[in-house]
C-alpha cells in the first residue's frame, strides 16, 4: 500500500514541475528569441519481484531448499528527468529598428545544431543568445537590452560611435569608416547549452566552445536587420498541455486520497483492539 502511496505522490510532483515549465513558456511567449522548454518524464527503474519460499525434499532429514520464483516487474513512479529547450526557428517580426537583428537558420550539418549571437556577460565570459533586440548604449557600444556587450569575431565589443549602421545578410556591421563582423557562433549540439537567464545560454559542464559559423562551409544562415525572431512558443498548444498536466495531477491526487483513506481504516478501525 505504501508503495502505491509514494507512486501517486511522485506523479503529482512530476506534473507540478511540468506545470512550472509550461507556465514559464507561456509567460515568455512574447519574448524575442525565447526557446520553449520541454519537460521529459521518465519512470523510475523497474524492480523485479520474486517470491521467496522453501521447498521440502522428501528425505529422512526433511531437507528444505530455498526457492525463488520470478513474478514480474514493478514500476515505482515517475519523475521529470530534465527540461530541454526547443531550438526550432521562431517567426520573424518586422520592427523597422536598425538595432534589431534576427538570425534565420539555413543549412545545418548536425541534427541538433543551432546558431547564436555571442555576447559578453557580467563575468566577462562569452554567452549566447537568439534575442537580437539590441540597442546602442551611451558610449556607443552595441548591447542587449540587459546591457550585455555584443561581440565581434575577435571577441571584442562593437563600438558604433553612435553612428548609423547597416548589417549585411552574412552578419557584417557596416559603419561609414569601418566594418565589424558579428560573432555568429554555431553549436553542433545546442543541447550542450544551458539557460542562464536574460535570454542567455551558457556552455554546460562538458560543452565544447562554439565555433565561428562563417568558418564552417557546411553551415548557412542569414542575419535580417530591422527584424526580430519571436519565441517559438505556441500559446494554444501550451495551454492544452497545461490542462492535460492539471488533469493528471488531479488523477494522482485522487489516488493519493484513496490510499490515505485505506491507511486510516487499517490503522484506526481494523487494527483497533476491542
Amino acid at each position: 500500500m505504501l508503495r502505491g502511496y509514494y507512486t501517486a505522490a511522485s506523479g503529482m510532483i512530476a506534473q507540478q514541475r511540468r506545470q512550472e515549465a509550461l507556465s514559464n513558456n507561456i509567460s515568455n511567449a512574447l519574448t524575442p528569441g525565447y526557446k520553449q522548454d520541454q519537460a521529459t518524464l521518465r519512470a523510475f527503474p523497474e524492480l523485479l519481484i520474486d517470491r521467496m519460499e522453501n521447498k521440502q525434499i522428501p528425505s529422512s532429514n526433511n531437507v528444505h531448499i530455498p526457492m525463488r520464483t520470478r513474478i514480474g516487474s514493478l514500476n515505482t513512479g515517475v519523475y521529470v528527468q530534465e527540461t530541454i529547450p526547443d531550438f526550432s526557428q521562431g517567426a520573424l517580426k518586422e520592427t523597422g529598428l536598425s538595432t534589431d537583428l534576427a538570425i534565420v537558420n539555413g543549412v545545418m550539418p548536425d541534427e541538433n545544431g543551432s546558431i547564436f549571437f555571442a555576447v559578453q556577460n557580467n563575468d566577462g565570459d562569452t554567452s549566447y543568445t537568439r534575442n537580437g533586440n539590441f540597442t546602442v548604449d551611451g558610449q556607443g557600444f552595441l548591447v542587449t537590452n540587459a546591457g550585455y556587450y555584443v561581440l565581434d569575431e575577435d571577441g571584442n565589443q562593437i563600438n558604433t560611435d553612435g553612428q548609423a549602421f547597416t548589417v549585411t545578410a552574412d552578419g557584417n556591421v557596416q559603419l561609414p569608416d569601418q566594418t565589424f563582423a558579428l560573432n555568429v557562433a554555431y553549436s553542433p549540439n545546442a543541447n550542450d547549452l544551458v539557460k542562464a537567464g536574460q535570454s542567455l545560454f551558457q556552455l554546460g559542464e562538458d560543452g565544447q566552445p562554439l565555433a565561428n559559423a562563417r568558418a564552417n562551409p557546411d553551415v548557412t544562415f542569414t542575419v535580417q536587420q530591422h527584424y526580430l525572431e519571436g519565441s517559438n512558443v505556441d500559446p494554444n498548444q501550451a495551454m492544452t498541455e497545461m490542462m492535460q498536466s492539471y488533469r493528471s495531477f488531479e488523477t494522482n491526487q485522487t489516488v493519493l486520497k484513496a490510499y490515505d483513506q485505506s491507511l486510516d481504516k487499517a490503522v484506526n478501525e481494523i487494527a483497533r483492539i476491542r
